[in-house]
C-alpha cells in the first residue's frame, strides 16, 4: 500500500476523536472509483425531442381573430367567424334552430355573402323557436349539474358568486396574487364599488361604478399604464357575443325552474331572453382574458391567477346564470383571444408591459433580488386565500377542466396545440424554446373525448394550470439550459406536475431547477451543468442521475428522495443536502450509488448527539472527497452500502 493510502487511513481513524466524526468500515477511502469498480453510463433516454406540430389544413384562429363580429355577413356561420368556430364542437351536442350569427341581429349582403335574416329563436326552450339536442345524455346532465349545484350553494358561495358576478371582472381576479394583490390594485388604480350583497334583494341591477381595468399611460399612469394597456388588449375583436347568437343555447334557468339563481341577482336577469343565450359565459370569457394576461406578467403567480380566472367562471354555476357548458366555453374563447392579441402585440410591447410589471411590483414591494420577490409572491394574502394552496389547486382545477362530463368520443388522441400557443409561457419559461413551450402544452393537454372540448386547433385541451408547472410527460427527451447571469425563471425555477414517459432530462446552463412531483419518468437524469433540486419524495422519477463535472444535486425534501436507478457523481460535483431529522437517510439508491465529488450538508439547528444516515443503496462505491456539515469539515463512514456520520 502507498504512503499516501496509508496517511489517508490514519487520518479517517484519527477523526473519531473529534466532535463531529465518522468512521470508514470495509470501504474503499481512494480518491476515485477503483479500477475494479464500473462506474455506470450517463442515461441514454430515447434518442429524439417531442414536438408539437400545427393541425393541418385549417384556417388558425390566431390568423382569423378579426372575424369574431356580429352584424357582418362575412362573419356570420361556424366557417367564417373564428369565436364561432374555435366553440364548433358544440355542435356536437346541440343544434342551433339556425347556423348563423343572427339571433336578435341581421346583416346585409356583402362581398358575395348573402344577406342575413334575425332569427326567431325566443330564448326559452319551452319555444318551437329553439334549436335541438344532439346529444341529449350530455345536454341533461349539463343542467342538472346546475341543479345540483345551485341546491348545495352555501352563504359563503352566494356570496362570492355575487360579488364576481357584478364587480368588474379584471377587479376581481386581482385576488388570485395573493400578498402582491394591494401592490397590484394601487399600480394600476383599479378600484371597486361593490363590497357587500345588498340587503335587499330586489333592489334594482347594482353595476360596479369602480375602475375595472386601472389607468393607462395617457390617462397619467406613467409607472403602470403600459400594463393596464395590455390587459386591456386582450378585449380586442374578444366578445363572446357573435357565438352567443349562433349558437343560440338559453341559459340555465331557463332550461330548468330547479336552477336557483342567487336571490341577490334575480334583477340582474336579462329581460330580453332572445338576445341573451347562454352560451359561451361572458363574465367566464373575460375574466380568462384577464387572468391570462396577469399571469403572463406576473408569472411567479401564473398558476394561482389562471386558477383565479376559472374560478370565476365556476362562481357563475354557483350563481345559477350558467351552466358548466356555458363557462367551458368562455374559458375556450379566453384562451383563443388571448393568443391572437398576444400575437398581434409586437415582441418589444410584451417586453416592455412585462418589464413594467416586474420593476414596479418589486419597487412597490421592497425586494430587491428575483428570490425576495418570488418567495413573496407565493405569500397569501391573508389566512382566508383560497389561491395559496396549489395541491388544493391542482384537484378543483381537475374538476373544472370537464365538471365531470363522461368523455363521448376518441379518448386516445394525441394533443394538437393551436398555433402562436406557445406565446401564452413565454414569460414563465424564458430559458425553453417556442417549439419546447409547445410541447409543454401538448404534454399537459387534457384527455381527449370530452363535450366541447375536441375542436380541431387544440384549444379545449389546454390546461395552462398545468402548463404553468412545467412538462406533464417526457415522451422525448428534454434539454434545458438556464443561464443564471438572465436572472428570473433563468436562475431558479420549479417544476411541480407529475411527469411520466421515457424520455431523459438534461440540465444545462448555470441555473437550478427544482423537481417537485410525483415523478414517474423512466429515461433518467443527465445532469450536465448548473443545478437540480430535487424537492419531493420521487421528483427523481425512475431512472438514473448522472452528475458531470461542476454540476450540483441538491436535496430538499420533507420526505426520504428516492433515485429508483443509479446515482453516479463524478469529480468536480457537489451533492448538497438539506438535512431534516425526520427524513433519513435523506437520499434512497435501489441501484448504485458512486461517489467521487463532495458532500455538503445543512441543518436549520444543531444536531444532537448521535448517529445519522445521509444515503442508502444496494451498492456502494467509491467515497466524498470532502464532507461539510454547516461550513465545518467532517468525516463521513461508509458501511452497509449507507454513508452515515456521528455527532459526539
Amino acid at each position: 500500500m502507498s504512503s499516501f493510502k496509508i496517511n489517508t487511513l490514519l487520518l479517517s481513524l484519527i477523526s473519531c476523536s473529534v466532535f463531529f466524526t465518522g468512521c470508514n468500515d470495509s470501504h474503499s477511502s481512494d480518491d476515485d472509483v477503483s479500477v475494479n469498480q464500473e462506474t455506470p453510463a450517463a442515461p441514454k433516454g430515447v434518442g429524439y425531442e417531442d414536438t408539437a406540430p400545427l393541425a393541418l389544413n385549417i384556417t388558425p384562429i390566431v390568423d382569423s381573430w378579426i372575424t369574431n363580429q356580429r352584424g357582418d355577413a362575412r362573419y356570420a356561420t361556424v366557417k367564417t367567424n373564428a369565436g364561432v368556430r374555435v366553440l364548433s364542437g358544440f355542435l356536437d351536442v346541440w343544434t342551433p334552430s339556425s347556423l348563423f350569427v343572427d339571433a336578435g341581429v341581421s346583416a346585409q349582403a356583402q362581398d358575395g355573402f348573402p344577406a342575413v335574416t334575425q332569427s326567431n329563436w325566443t330564448g326559452l326552450p319551452a319555444d318551437s323557436t329553439d334549436g335541438s339536442k344532439k346529444n341529449a345524455d350530455v345536454l341533461n346532465y349539463n343542467i342538472n349539474y346546475s341543479v345540483q349545484t345551485t341546491h348545495n350553494r352555501t352563504e359563503e358561495d352566494a356570496i362570492r358568486a355575487y360579488l364576481d358576478d357584478r364587480r368588474g371582472k379584471s377587479y376581481s381576479v386581482t385576488t388570485g396574487m395573493g400578498a402582491l394583490t394591494d401592490p397590484w390594485r394601487a399600480l394600476t388604480g383599479q378600484t371597486t364599488t361593490i363590497n357587500s350583497v345588498p340587503s335587499d334583494a330586489n333592489q334594482v341591477k347594482y353595476d360596479d361604478k369602480g375602475n375595472n381595468t386601472g389607468l393607462t399611460t395617457a390617462e397619467g399612469n406613467t409607472n403602470f399604464g403600459k400594463v393596464v394597456e395590455f390587459i386591456q388588449a386582450m378585449g380586442n375583436n374578444s366578445s363572446t357575443e357573435p357565438a352567443k347568437r349562433f349558437y343560440k343555447y338559453a341559459r340555465p334557468y331557463r332550461w330548468s325552474t330547479d336552477v336557483i339563481v342567487v336571490s341577490s341577482l334575480e334583477s340582474a336577469k336579462s329581460s330580453t331572453p332572445s338576445t341573451d343565450g347562454g352560451f359561451p359565459s361572458g363574465h367566464t370569457a373575460e375574466a380568462g382574458r384577464n387572468a391570462i394576461a396577469m399571469a403572463y406578467l406576473v408569472p411567479q403567480r401564473y398558476q394561482e391567477i389562471i386558477a383565479r380566472g376559472m374560478d370565476l367562471g365556476d362562481s357563475r354555476i354557483i350563481a345559477g346564470m350558467h351552466s358548466a357548458l356555458d363557462v367551458i366555453g368562455g374559458r375556450l374563447q379566453s384562451i383563443a383571444a388571448d393568443v391572437a392579441n398576444l400575437n398581434a402585440m409586437t415582441q418589444a410591447e410584451r417586453k416592455e408591459a412585462y418589464s413594467q410589471a416586474q420593476t414596479q411590483l418589486m419597487k412597490a414591494t421592497n425586494t430587491s433580488t428575483f428570490e425576495e420577490f418570488y418567495a413573496l409572491s407565493k405569500t397569501p394574502y391573508d389566512t382566508n386565500d383560497r389561491f395559496a394552496d396549489l395541491e388544493k389547486l391542482k384537484k378543483q382545477v381537475d374538476q373544472w377542466m370537464t365538471y365531470g362530463f363522461n368523455q363521448i368520443s376518441d379518448k386516445t388522441k394525441t394533443a394538437t396545440v393551436p398555433k402562436g400557443a406557445e406565446i401564452l409561457l413565454e414569460t414563465r419559461f424564458p430559458y425553453l424554446s417556442a417549439e419546447q413551450r409547445r410541447v409543454v402544452l401538448k404534454s399537459t393537454a387534457l384527455a381527449s373525448g370530452y363535450p366541447v372540448m375536441d375542436d380541431t386547433e387544440g384549444y379545449g385541451r389546454l390546461n395552462l394550470f398545468k402548463a404553468g408547472g412545467g412538462y406533464g410527460n417526457f415522451n422525448g427527451d428534454v434539454y434545458l439550459t438556464m443561464d443564471a447571469d438572465l436572472g428570473g425563471f433563468n436562475q431558479y425555477d420549479q417544476w411541480n406536475n407529475d411527469i411520466t414517459g421515457e424520455g431523459k432530462l438534461t440540465k444545462l446552463g448555470t441555473g437550478t431547477l427544482a423537481l417537485a412531483g410525483n415523478n414517474a419518468f423512466t429515461g433518467g437524469i443527465d445532469l450536465k451543468q448548473g443545478s437540480l433540486e430535487l424537492s419531493s419524495e420521487n421528483a427523481a422519477g425512475q431512472g438514473d442521475i448522472y452528475m458531470h463535472e461542476n454540476s450540483r444535486l441538491n436535496i430538499n425534501a420533507t420526505k426520504t428522495v428516492n433515485v429508483s436507478g443509479n446515482l453516479t457523481q463524478l469529480s468536480g460535483t457537489m451533492l448538497n443536502v438539506n438535512l431534516q431529522l425526520n427524513t433519513l437517510p435523506a437520499i434512497q439508491v435501489g441501484k448504485t450509488v458512486t461517489l467521487n465529488g463532495t458532500l455538503q450538508l445543512i441543518t436549520k439547528t444543531n444536531l444532537p448527539t448521535g448517529t445519522y444516515t445521509v444515503l442508502s443503496a444496494k451498492k456502494l462505491q467509491g467515497s466524498f472527497k470532502k464532507v461539510t456539515l454547516n461550513g465545518k469539515d467532517i468525516t463521513a463512514n461508509y458501511q452497509n452500502n449507507s454513508v452515515v456520520f456521528t455527532v459526539s
